[in-house]
């Protein structure tokens, strides 16, 4: 099953969220050069959940950056594969947006992990260890470094 969507990402900022579509779980799904996404680097779920501000529930959401870490990379796309390293089955596919967010409301089978990576047009970035949770921001930008390609 390949999906797209895109997301935000980081810090825990409860104030900043909106307060539409609060108790709904609305399909949300970010592509390319869409700019209706918002709060890049903050944790996106920490209002898009069942019981949130925000609209929909997302299942994986997050932000991408450039190398450098002090931009946003607009426009990529977030893999997840079975295996490491981009091998085994690509499972989900999700756009970034044009604010470097990614999400999705779809349905997210992580089993017993998934591989993510991080493409841009010039590189893949390959996260060594299996995700069993969407919250990429929770971590990236908090306890880990920024998600980022080129």
């Amino acid at each position: 099953m390949v999906i797209m969507c895109s997301v935000c990402a980081g810090f825990l900022m409860l104030t900043s969220c909106e307060k539409e579509g609060e108790g709904e779980n609305e399909t949300k799904i970010s592509y390319n050069r869409d700019s209706e996404s918002h709060n890049e680097g903050q944790n996106c779920m920490s209002c898009h959940r069942q019981g949130g501000e925000g609209e929909g529930w997302f299942n994986v959401a997050g932000t991408i950056y450039t190398a450098a870490g002090n931009s946003t990379l607009p426009n990529g796309v977030v893999e997840l594969y079975t295996g490491p390293g981009g091998t085994g089955t690509l499972a989900y596919k999700i756009e970034v947006d044009a604010k470097g967010n990614f999400y999705t409301t779809e349905d997210i089978h992580f089993g017993n992990g998934l591989y993510p990576v991080a493409v841009g047009s010039q590189s893949r970035k390959y996260m060594s260890d299996p995700v069993t949770s969407g919250q990429c921001n929770s971590c990236h930008g908090e306890s880990t470094d920024k998600i980022w390609s080129n």
